[in-house]
């Protein structure tokens, strides 16, 4: 007999997508049916999703890009997406709809709030995105991932963790190899678009570094498509062993081999960090919405495993006299990785799953 339905509604950005993907492994060997509402774009990180969970790609739109017309017809795509969720759920009727934020999750909560499903959201960041707070007043259960997170009046929410993903998992705790006289590699990323301001001021950074600490860098460089080449050659040029790409595929893997890492502070990135235990300098991205990442980021900091720079203070200088003191000071690279370790919640997935599956008991055969 075919197990209950999940529906995970989520998309934009692999923030999104990638604690949607360790929940959809978990409930399926839980004996759940899985499926994925996305769109076109959300749709680009579904590769590390278990073949298991069928994707349907909705339609939506987002009010914040675009010119004049994208945004006029905004409101006509994201209506069709919703009339397409709702005559998927009458003919599949799920147990439960979890939605992770960004527009592509608007169709399938909307639709479950009409046909009265049982319903919830689940935060990443320390502040709710656009989405989650349109429906935190609408769902049956608020879980956030980042704690204390800032919720509107009068909503309660439950605090879960981020749920990370199976690859995550399985270097949990892994042995940290503090650095010392012999090569030691540092990983840049930039979230799963890349960073401009990381291709900018890290490579210079490292190229100051003093002699002999610089010559035993190792670099990973996660960098956008049209910055692949520069930073490639600035490496090659100072003669600096370094992996430039615009996507890695075993972020968990470089992570967990890392001696530090430098980063922007989206809520898988932290979550991740912390789940494996390593040392960060932490760049937020000044633009993000309420300025979340800098929320993200603050547990690491105050336990002392993380260096936080504002964009504003982000300079060579600044970052490589940072680097120096991580990379040159073994011990006190392995207090920031054992603290990293002590904020993690490596259990967010089970947690977020009993959640689910707790509220689908209780929801069932009852009305919204």
């Amino acid at each position: 007999m075919a197990g209950p339905l999940l529906v995970i509604a989520a998309g934009g950005t692999g923030g999104h997508m990638f604690p949607a993907q360790a929940l959809a492994e978990l409930m399926l060997t839980r004996g759940w049916r899985v499926k994925l509402s996305t769109d076109a774009r959300g749709a680009r990180y579904t590769q590390g999703f278990p073949r298991a969970v069928e994707i349907e790609q909705v339609g939506s739109a987002t009010f914040a890009r675009g010119g004049l017309t994208a945004k006029a017809l905004a409101p006509i795509r994201i209506g069709g997406g919703v009339a397409a969720a709702v005559s998927r759920m009458m003919r599949d009727r799920p147990a439960m709809v979890v939605g992770f934020g960004g527009y592509p999750s608007i169709p399938a909560l909307s639709a479950a709030t009409m046909l009265g499903l049982p319903r919830m959201i689940h935060e990443q960041n320390g502040v709710l995105g656009r989405v989650n707070a349109l429906f935190a007043r609408r769902v049956h259960a608020v879980a956030c991932g980042t704690w204390p997170t800032e919720l509107p009046q009068g909503v309660e929410a439950i605090h879960t963790g981020n749920p990370v993903r199976g690859a995550v998992i399985e270097r949990a705790g892994a042995a940290y190899i503090p650095p010392g006289d012999y090569p030691m590699s540092v990983l840049v990323i930039g979230g799963s678009q890349g960073a401009r301001i990381l291709s900018d001021v890290v490579p210079p950074a490292i190229a100051n570094l003093p002699g002999e600490l610089r010559r035993r860098v190792r670099v990973s460089h996660q960098a956008r498509e049209e910055d692949v080449q520069r930073v490639s050659t600035y490496y090659a040029d100072e003669g600096i062993d370094a992996d430039v790409q615009t996507f890695f595929a075993d972020v968990p893997t470089r992570m967990s081999e890392a001696q530090l890492v430098i980063c922007r502070s989206g809520a898988s990135t932290v979550a991740d960090l912390s789940v494996i235990g390593r040392p960060a300098i932490l760049v937020p991205y000044a633009a993000a919405a309420a300025d979340h990442q800098t929320a993200n980021a603050r547990g690491l900091v105050e336990a002392g495993a993380a260096i936080m720079f504002p964009e504003s203070r982000f300079h060579v200088e600044a970052l490589s006299e940072q680097v120096a003191r991580v990379l040159s000071d073994g011990e006190g690279a392995m207090r920031m990785a054992h603290a990293a370790r002590s904020v993690g919640v490596a259990d967010a997935a089970e947690r977020l799953a009993g959640v689910v599956e707790r509220l689908a008991d209780e929801q069932k055969g009852t009305d919204s």
